[in-house]
């Protein structure tokens, strides 16, 4: 009662829980975020630990911006919703694995798995559009960076009232490897070969192979179907 602003410490996982604590509570004060967790994408996004005496001036100074959100159902996420083959591995990894190695752990764990992926079919609505694919995995993004990843797709914005859905297709593991290659190496896939891009302003995600999990920002989602949908101007942030 009477916060001016609030200051999420964290990574992506801590912001989230803040950002639905706020939108839940109906209040529109502004964000900020320290990124010192494993996986810090929408502070990397936004600029914010390249100079952080900078960043604080600018908090003291009240400068913001107001940025989109995801929703699917009750929940808010502010940079990526996902399912698929990386969503159970983000989750498989040992704490004291991502405490010594940090994101690393995230690639070598990834990497490792590869040889072992399995597509699954997937139907997708956006905004009225209908598809049907075979892929390992999706993400619906926000921003541009996914998993220290900072090109995933160039078009993506976080004020364009529109969210970029990818969707990773079945592929050889040769194929598979190189996509991941270029995508820690900053490139951008949207216009690859065995990559789907869609902008839209909702999506409806289903499949016929069972329950499967989603991510919310890292943290574990609903089962699969999503309806999700793009809050424009949800929040304000410090930039």
């Amino acid at each position: 009662s009477g916060a001016e602003g609030v200051i999420a410490a964290g990574g992506d996982g801590t912001l989230h829980c803040v950002i639905n604590l706020i939108m839940k509570a109906g209040l529109d004060i502004p964000v900020g975020m320290i990124g010192s967790g494993t996986s810090n994408d929408f502070a990397t996004y936004l600029h914010v630990n390249e100079d952080l005496e900078s960043y604080f001036d600018r908090i003291a100074e009240g400068n913001t911006r107001r940025v989109d959100l995801g929703k699917t159902g009750d929940r808010y996420f502010v940079n990526v919703a996902s399912a698929g083959v990386l969503t159970s591995i983000a989750h498989e990894v040992d704490s004291k694995m991502k405490n010594a190695l940090g994101k690393l752990a995230y690639y070598l764990r990834g990497i490792g798995e590869i040889p072992k992926f399995r597509s699954f079919p997937m139907r997708l609505d956006a905004d009225g559009e209908k598809w049907e694919l075979d892929a390992f995995l999706f993400i619906v993004l926000n921003s541009s960076v996914v998993g220290s990843m900072k090109n995933v797709a160039k078009e993506a914005s976080v004020d364009d009232g529109k969210l970029d859905l990818l969707a990773v297709k079945k592929c050889s593991p040769a194929s598979l490897m190189k996509l991941t290659a270029d995508l820690i190496a900053g490139k951008s896939v949207t216009g690859r070969k065995f990559v789907f891009h869609k902008q839209a302003k909702s999506f409806r995600i289903s499949s016929e192979k069972g329950e499967l999990v989603s991510d919310l920002d890292g943290e574990i989602g609903p089962l699969l179907p999503l309806e999700i949908e793009t809050v424009p101007e949800a929040i304000s942030v410090y930039a």
